[in-house]
């Protein structure tokens, strides 16, 4: 029997030109659906909801083999940093 892996990694994000929740709703909303089409991964604001101006998103691979999920977590995450309009505070992976 195959073991499932799953690869969960979380950026934490500032993003100083937000202005409201609605404004930051708005740039996680576009920000999480890229990845998910482009990565076919699970992507969830983790922390930080109620702040204007920090978000952290978790991003998550479930795959047989943990080199692959690791793979494509880590391949998310950088492509969140080309599309953030911010600073990437903290980028961590973990394999399950």
């Amino acid at each position: 029997m195959s073991r499932a892996r799953v690869a969960v990694g979380t950026v934490e994000l500032h993003l100083p030109d937000v202005e409201s929740l609605k404004g930051k709703r708005h740039i996680l909303k576009g920000l999480k659906e890229k990845v998910k089409h482009r990565f076919d991964v699970s992507v969830a604001e983790v922390n930080h909801q109620d702040a204007w101006q920090r978000a952290t998103l978790a991003v998550a691979c479930v795959s047989p083999d943990a080199r692959h999920a690791n793979e494509v977590v880590c391949k998310a995450l950088d492509f969140v940093e080309t599309l953030v309009d911010g600073r990437v505070i903290d980028i961590q992976i973990e394999i399950l």
